[in-house]
């Protein structure tokens, strides 16, 4: 055995030799211990190194511990009659409406495997987007789909909410609800967590199973409130949540990996003699055979054969008897079953477990002449989880529902109004088929059994009523030219996604975007249209498709103020993904959208008909920029009349997020903290200014000699500036195009504004000589100045204070909802430095609500940070309209920091400041 890595038997006639008696022993004969918890195999183990116990999470003192032989579950002695945790082999029992995973990279924290709950390692491991489920990648395909209920799909009716209890991988210090005990831990997995209001507790303390949402509750948006036809369609794609390239191998993802979590750490050598074991490769059925996916099983070299089956199908987590499964040996027709070597090595007069040439194995279920199933009722209200029906060899799925529903007192229905549904809860998407009702139903559990074992232990039988459901699958498609008709739409989406206007509507048109809304009432229409519009390009743009939800609104509470949330993934670096993945566990994911992804139209035009809502902005500057600008052109479609608008600060300067008293940059606040800034959070009115550019050729003697390009209009928030102030912009602007990767934090990305201010510390620009200011019409004369930049917030590059805090007669207190600018000038770039320093501030000039500049000769200009060269010709600034709502931190929960004069000066006033 040692040279061929194949099971091997000694003689009859042979006794073991001295020394080998141990090592013969099989481990069929060891100890096993039973506890309350269902699926778990308990042994007496020596410890050698340092082991906490899975259920109290303290310190195993001595030398012996108890752990399950298929999940890895450690206990004390004394834990053992209070384990309530059931072992991962059971987990798919304890689903209640399966809802598949959207798995990702794991992140940077020290998390356990939901499943084998070993310590993840290196990149290997996954995360769920929506959940707290962290597997290994080979783990991934023995984990269920248990993932959160966040919407109604189809005709689910959701009346009540039940506790969705996740174990382990909590924050440290988090105490039971019951108890009031710690029942975190970071050393094991233990304790479980609600996933939508984040109580804590022990998995054996009992607490109620309603859920309110906590804290959070008026925010969160309820999965009752939320309903999508989604049976097409993965739920990646139903959260909008791209697909990262390093998932490209995760297509395969529910196929059972090379490698199995216990068998590579445990074993060293196929063959190895001094180890006294041996690996076997165990496939799960014809599937797993064809794609040559196996899990490894050490054994030892002389063991029973019941006890090898026993220990596959511990690799596959399959809590079934041993009994009712064998061992084919893979690409031969030889059964080898029941199999006993006896201590002294001398076998019975039963078949043997004969030497072989391979060491690849497939696992078989026995043929079974009748069968017990457990057949979920559905929706039904019938109080009951499930029933158990027998399936002999002639029971049709016609009679298992006649019979079902008989055990449901439901005998007099009519069983043609209803449907035998088979459910796969495979962990990264939910199949369902509805059986024929003369299709014979032992025959289906045997093909099944045939192609995965594992397949068959993650699949239910759901009896469902027979229901027309109107199908209305909701798309947003964006990435056409602007401002057309309908009817110019729906003739480009004719000629390049050939839809069918029978089956296709368009709901709404967003022409300023671009976009449309296409209501369709077959699912696959809806996919190919999806999928299609992927890759269609119109005039060198390429069309983007999102699957929108509806929010009944009428379903909501009436304290209920749901938040939406736009995250950037770009800002911040890699802050931006992981504040997205935070606040999709904590919210609904359903109010989470990823701005690369459709930008702000998406998630504005999920909101339309709530009639109050808030938004949270995760970016820089230019992206609140970017969702006020979508805000205020979709104003008169949406039911909220004014959705005040906070911010977390993922940019470089983050002005406007200092003004808010949100804080100079994010730096790893936790967001649940976050979330409750932003309920607590005061309302602040804020002006929007509106900068016409109108570029005109001007001849020598200083006529307008016509038009060089249409007028062009851009909307303005913090600040609009000319001069040296823009063109260090301008050339960061340039820098950061040439090699954006190493544009990805906020302090390499002022090194390079230092830099590009040093390069112009010798150029001199008379810029008062290059243009005309008149303030509110009036006529106002430029001091020698090389910038000249116009405030509307009290805070600029980067939270300097550059109209100054001194009193000035001439002039108002600044404000940001005063309808004013201030203008400033600077001298040049030391001068700049000066005022980033605080040692200085900027050149007041004027206040007023109505700028006219008239420029005689292109010049660099930026607004909010974003730079271009202006050509000659008139610059006209004026009030954009209504103020817009703002959300500023209470002063309560805002961060104490060692702040400079420019922090002291973030407290955007307001009517009441003083």
């Amino acid at each position: 055995m040692a040279d061929s890595g194949r099971v091997k038997l000694d003689s009859p006639s042979s006794s073991p030799a001295p020394g080998r008696k141990k090592a013969q022993q099989s481990p069929g004969s060891k100890a096993r211990y039973s506890v309350n918890a269902p699926g778990h195999c308990f042994r007496k183990v020596t410890l050698t190194k340092p082991t906490f116990c899975h259920h109290c999470s303290d310190f195993i003192w001595g030398i012996v511990g108890f752990v399950c032989e298929v999940c890895n579950f450690m206990s004390h002695e004394k834990c053992m009659k209070h384990i309530r945790t059931v072992c991962s082999c059971m987990t798919p029992t304890q689903v209640r409406v399966p809802v598949a995973h959207c798995f990702g990279p794991a992140g940077q924290k020290k998390r356990f495997c939901c499943v084998c709950r070993k310590h993840l390692e290196g990149s290997s491991s996954l995360r769920c987007e929506v959940c707290e489920l962290h597997v290994h990648s080979d783990c991934a395909p023995f984990s269920v789909s248990d993932c959160r209920i966040c919407h109604q799909d189809g005709g689910q009716d959701i009346d009540t909410y039940q506790h969705h209890w996740r174990e382990g991988n909590m924050g440290s210090g988090a105490r039971c609800e019951l108890c009031h005990r710690v029942c975190s831990s970071s050393d094991v997995l233990a304790g479980i967590r609600c996933e939508w209001c984040g109580i804590t507790a022990h998995a054996s303390c009992c607490v109620s199973s309603e859920c309110v949402f906590g804290r959070l509750r008026n925010m969160i948006l309820q999965p009752g409130c939320v309903r999508i036809c989604s049976r097409n369609f993965s739920k990646m794609h139903c959260y909008r949540i791209s697909e990262s390239s390093q998932l490209s191998d995760m297509d395969n993802l529910d196929d059972v990996d090379t490698q199995s979590p216990v068998t590579a750490r445990d074993t060293q050598s196929s063959s190895s003699p001094d180890t006294g074991k041996q690996t076997l490769k165990v496939f799960d059925g014809d599937d797993a055979a064809k794609r040559n996916q196996f899990r490894l099983v050490s054994i030892p070299r002389i063991i029973k054969n019941e006890d090898v089956v026993e220990s596959a199908l511990r690799a596959f987590y399959i809590p079934d008897e041993a009994q009712d499964y064998e061992l084919q040996s893979y690409g031969q027709q030889g059964l080898f079953t029941e199999d006993i070597i006896n201590r002294n090595g001398t076998p019975d007069n039963k078949s043997v477990f004969k030497d072989a040439a391979s060491d690849s194995w497939l696992l078989r279920a026995k043929p079974r002449d009748t069968e017990v199933l457990k057949i979920y009722p559905g929706w039904l209200k019938v109080g009951v989880s499930y029933i158990s029906v027998t399936a002999g060899r002639g029971s049709t799925v016609n009679s298992i529902i006649t019979e079902a529903l008989a055990q449901l007192r439901k005998q007099d229905e009519n069983p043609d109004d209803f449907n035998l549904v088979e459910v796969f809860m495979s962990s990264k998407q939910v199949q369902r088929q509805v059986l024929s009702g003369q299709e014979l139903l032992l025959d289906k559990l045997q093909e099944i059994r045939k192609t995965s074992l594992r397949q068959m232990n993650q699949t239910r039988f759901y009896l469902e009523e027979v229901r027309n459901r109107v199908v209305q699958v909701s798309l947003l498609l964006g990435g056409f030219p602007a401002d057309l008709s309908k009817e110019e739409y729906t003739q480009l989406l004719t000629e390049h996604l050939a839809i069918k206007s029978h089956l296709v509507s368009i709901t709404h048109v967003y022409a300023g975007q671009g976009a449309v809304v296409l209501q369709i009432s077959c699912f696959s229409e809806a996919e190919r249209i999806y999928m299609l519009a992927k890759d269609v390009s119109i005039s060198g743009k390429q069309l983007y498709s999102l699957v929108i939800p509806e929010i009944m609104h009428r379903r909501l509470e009436k304290r209920s103020v749901p938040l939406l949330v736009f995250v950037n993934p770009k800002s911040g670096g890699l802050k931006g993904r992981e504040i997205l993945y935070s606040f999709r566990k904590l919210l609904n994911p359903h109010q989470v959208f990823e701005l690369s992804s459709g930008g702000p139209l998406a998630g504005l035009h999920t909101f339309r008909d709530v009639p109050h809502f808030r938004i949270l902005v995760c970016g820089g500057d230019g992206t609140v920029g970017w969702v006020l600008g979508v805000l205020e052109s979709i104003r008169h479609k949406i039911c909220c009349p004014e959705p005040a608008i906070s911010i977390i600060p993922l940019g470089t300067g983050n002005d406007l997020a200092r003004v808010l008293r949100w804080g100079a940059g994010y730096s790893g606040e936790d967001p649940y903290n976050i979330l409750l800034s932003v309920d607590e959070a005061e309302e602040v009115q804020m002006d929007r200014w509106t900068i016409l550019l109108d570029a005109q050729e001007m001849t020598e003697d200083g006529k307008e000699n016509g038009f060089l390009e249409p007028p062009k209009i851009v909307q303005m928030n913090n600040y609009f500036g000319l001069g040296i102030d823009a063109e260090l912009s301008l050339d960061f602007h340039h820098a950061r195009e040439e090699d954006p990767d190493k544009f990805n934090s906020r302090f390499h990305n002022k090194g390079v504004y230092v830099k590009v201010g040093l390069q112009k510390l010798s150029h001199t620009r008379n810029l008062h000589k290059d243009i005309r200011l008149q303030v509110d019409k009036l006529e106002v004369e430029l001091p020698n100045i090389e910038g000249l930049i116009f405030l509307n917030i009290p805070s600029w590059g980067s939270g300097a204070d550059l109209w100054g805090s001194d009193s000035d007669s001439r002039f108002g207190r600044p404000r940001i909802d005063d309808g004013m600018l201030e203008v400033v000038g600077v001298t040049g770039v030391v001068h700049m430095g000066q005022v980033q320093s605080g040692l200085r501030s900027g050149i007041r000039i004027a206040q007023g609500s109505y700028i006219r500049i008239t420029v005689s000769k292109a010049l660099p200009v930026q607004v909010d940070g974003e730079p271009w060269i202006q050509s000659p010709g008139q610059i006209i600034i004026s009030a954009a309209g209504p103020k817009v709502c703002m959300l500023r931190k209470s002063k309560s929960k805002q961060k104490k920091q060692s702040g400079s004069l420019k922090e002291s000066r973030s407290d955007s006033p307001a009517p009441s400041d003083p």
